[in-house]
């Protein structure tokens, strides 16, 4: 799948993959502050963005995504940055092709299954809850992006959640309003989407090494926790974890410029 991609600055590769609901467009502040020291590349994944649209979204096909994208401009390695679902889709990378990998960071999510304990987590929204919100919006009767907002409303009080969602929306040519991602393939293939990874085929030898591995988490929230540390060390046994402080799940939004010096600091000091 031939994938939709932004592209700043000079020097070294450095691939960020976003994660579920988000796109290259969430990025961008971070991909010019990275594209000082970095050739910075932002993807749109399967399904987001102005990407393509497929009814199959799992871990496999974006990670095959992403190995066709390296391939096609000649990347011979790179850094990767993943959040959340896009962790997942570099994790999964690192795992199949190491020999292409400068460095891996991982933005809150652990190769955990997240298919029950999302559900249970107090003061956060679930995907089902997102998802319905979402198809609740007529188009038909929207005329200005706000009125996105009024039917949001109604399912997610968090502001910040509303607008990090409705940066999907897309105007059509007829001034007509549109979700650029794939609800309906979201919906389809959450339970893939949610997946863990098997920790059995992560035995004594197989695991994922050779090169540096950051994983970065937010304070508030429950993505990565201290119980997960054992299964991170298991798969990728060398990796660091950090944690900025007073933030919650979309780091990029939130703490994009702590999110950069974290980054920074990690691979050139």
């Amino acid at each position: 799948m031939k994938l939709y991609y932004r592209k700043y600055g000079e020097g070294p590769t450095l691939i960020i993959v976003h994660g579920l609901y988000g796109a290259s467009d969430n990025w961008v502040h971070i991909g010019k502050l990275l594209g000082k020291h970095f050739e910075v590349f932002i993807i749109d994944q399967r399904n987001h963005g102005r990407s393509p649209h497929s009814n199959t979204h799992n871990y496999h096909s974006m990670k095959k995504d992403l190995h066709e994208f390296i391939e096609e401009h000649s990347i011979s390695k790179t850094i990767l940055v993943g959040h959340s679902m896009g962790g997942k889709t570099v994790m999964s990378y690192a795992g199949e092709y190491p020999e292409k990998i400068n460095g891996l960071v991982v933005v809150d999510i652990a190769p955990k299954s997240y298919l029950n304990s999302v559900k249970t987590w107090k003061n956060i929204i679930d995907h089902g809850t997102i998802i319905k919100a979402m198809n609740n919006v007529d188009f038909s009767t929207v005329k200005i992006r706000s009125d996105v907002d009024i039917v949001l409303k109604d399912h997610i009080s968090t502001e910040m959640i509303r607008q990090f969602l409705m940066k999907n929306l897309h105007r059509n040519k007829d001034q007509t309003f549109k979700w650029s991602l794939n609800l309906k393939a979201i919906k389809n293939n959450l339970n893939d989407i949610l997946a863990g990874f098997n920790e059995n085929e992560f035995e004594s030898g197989n695991q994922i090494t050779g090169f540096p591995v950051l994983f970065i988490r937010g304070s508030y929230s429950n993505y990565i926790l201290d119980e997960d540390f054992p299964l991170i060390h298991k798969i990728f046994p060398y990796a660091e974890i950090k944690t900025i402080p007073e933030t919650g799940h979309w780091l990029h939004v939130e703490k994009p410029d702590f999110l950069v010096s974290t980054i920074l600091h990690y691979f050139i000091g």
